[in-house]
């Protein structure tokens, strides 16, 4: 007997997912769906897509965990030239009022002149710690604070570590000064020497300034006195009620936030300073105010300037939880200032174009494009974590 085969045509209720098919020896054969809902899958497939390749990519623009080895938690100095003494860490109580630290590569044709203007300016005012204050200096009015400057040499292929030992020699002998000398072993890039320099400082307050000394490092002055106005006026966090939500790192401990005072070139884009720049530096400039608008420190109108002032508590607010260490990793550190609750304020300060600088004007840009980008990705989809609230944290000491 010839076998038959039975096919019978079924039909769903018309509706947004019907479809129309037949059944064969029991297997379902579904027809094609609607074009509507084919749409609406795609889209949805295109969607998930673009989200996963974004997601992907920013995992591989994202900068690895810098890792310090161990010749980078030493110094030296003029009274250790050649025996590397240990560091201290942030997190220690400060022993002295001020730390300047100055990231370093290849800079042994522009540190020395930077230097001799560094300490001339802070022998005036300030004190080597291991020296007693004077009668004289004490009846003079000036105050007599104490300091320390550090030098972070990041990687350079010239002599500029052993250029600034020979400085710190020279300077330690004329003026009392205590210059540390701290080599890494290889270049983290601008923003990395930074941070290891404010990892490792002993300071109340803590300066960083660039080694070509394009900011005019006597303006310290102005930045120091808007500092004591702002610190005045911060309140002590004791209660649930004061917290109000603000981050705070695990070395919080005195109920303080702390402030940054950054140098700030605004006040000169209509000088000749700025002007004298080429169009392509001044046409970066404005596109790189309006993404920082994006990103959400458009409020401070110069992030770049290479002259800022923490607090020791705003250190240890941001510094520990730093991503980038290239060209934008200001941008980094006052939008982890603004997530904490740490407040920043602008001084002006003299600047002048200084030859020598090491900045690719085209692919540094296309870089710190790619950092802001990074950077905004990163916090917006929580990879980076900004830390617990001050109450928070005042709980787990309790």
């Amino acid at each position: 007997m010839a076998s038959s085969t039975i096919h019978t045509t079924m039909t769903t209720t018309p509706g947004p997912f019907s479809f129309q098919g037949y059944a064969s020896d029991n297997l379902l054969i579904l027809g094609p769906l609607d074009h509507q809902t084919l749409i609406i899958y795609c889209v949805l497939a295109l969607i998930a897509s673009v989200f996963v390749f974004l997601y992907c990519s920013l995992i591989l623009l994202s900068p690895p965990r810098v890792h310090t080895v161990l010749s980078e938690r030493h110094y030296r100095s003029a009274a250790h030239p050649t025996t590397p003494q240990p560091l201290p860490v942030l997190s220690d109580p400060a022993s002295v009022d001020l730390s300047v630290i100055i990231p370093a590569f290849n800079e042994t044709a522009r540190l020395p002149t930077m230097l001799q203007t560094t300490v001339s300016h802070l022998a005036k005012t300030f004190s080597n710690p291991k020296l007693q204050r004077t009668a004289s200096s004490a009846s003079s009015g000036c105050p007599r604070r104490t300091y320390e400057i550090l030098i972070v040499d990041d990687g350079s292929t010239d002599e500029t570590t052993k250029l600034s030992i020979a400085l710190s020699s020279q300077y330690y002998a004329s003026h009392g000064s205590e210059i540390r000398v701290i080599t890494l072993a290889n270049n983290k890039g601008k923003g990395g020497a930074v941070n290891h320099g404010m990892m490792h400082a002993r300071g109340k307050r803590l300066l960083m300034v660039d080694a070509d000394g394009a900011s005019r490092f006597e303006d310290l002055d102005k930045l120091w006195a808007r500092l004591d106005v702002v610190e005045a006026e911060e309140p002590i966090i004791t209660t649930k009620g004061d917290a109000k939500a603000i981050p705070s790192s695990d070395w919080y401990e005195d109920g303080r936030v702390g402030a940054i005072a950054v140098g700030s070139r605004a006040h000169l884009v209509k000088t000749e300073a700025v002007v004298k720049r080429s169009l392509l530096r001044n046409i970066l400039m404005y596109t790189l105010h309006t993404i920082l608008l994006i990103i959400g420190v458009g409020h401070i109108r110069d992030t770049q300037c290479g002259f800022k002032l923490f607090s020791r508590p705003s250190a240890q607010l941001v510094f520990p939880h730093q991503h980038i260490y290239h060209w934008i990793f200001d941008v980094e550190l006052l939008l982890l200032a603004k997530y904490k609750g740490v407040r920043v304020v602008e001084v002006d300060v003299e600047w002048h174009e200084v030859e020598g600088s090491k900045l690719n004007v085209v692919w540094d840009s296309a870089m710190m494009f790619k950092d802001l980008l990074v950077i905004r990705g990163n916090y917006l989809l929580g990879r980076w974590k900004v830390g617990d609230t001050v109450w928070t944290r005042k709980l787990k000491r309790e």
